[in-house]
């Protein structure tokens, strides 16, 4: 089944933006393009870290505990669920410290340096 051409052509018979395109001529003119925000500044973070691989204590399994971050409560718990989304492995908030599982030694400074950690001490 063909349409029917609407009357007065292809246009809408009442459209309401019309009559604006001849009014644009006589607004003043605008400021010039405004300046790109600069590149957002490295996200700031704790400004030390301590990270640790251990055995003893954990039957046996490989953990990583970063310590030293002071962070408390609800900030630990997300940094805690980024670092394990992030380094793709499990762990859990013991204090006021993350265990990691595995030896995340190497990629959890790369990890924190991108977080904004200043100072990472790693033994």
């Amino acid at each position: 089944m063909a349409k029917k051409p609407l009357p007065g052509g292809d246009a809408p018979p009442n459209n309401p933006f019309a009559g604006l395109e001849a009014l644009r001529v006589k607004l003043p003119p605008g400021q010039a393009q405004a300046q790109a925000p600069a590149a957002p500044a490295q996200p700031r973070g704790p400004t030390r870290a301590v990270v640790r691989y251990e055995r003893k204590g954990h039957g046996g399994k490989e953990v990583t505990r970063v310590e030293q971050l002071g962070l408390r409560g609800a900030d630990l718990e997300r940094w805690l669920k980024d670092a394990k989304q992030g380094l793709g492995c499990g762990g859990v908030v013991d204090g006021d410290t993350l265990v990691l599982q595995g030896d995340q030694r190497e990629r959890l400074k790369v990890w924190l340096e991108k977080r904004g950690v200043a100072r990472i001490s790693v033994s």
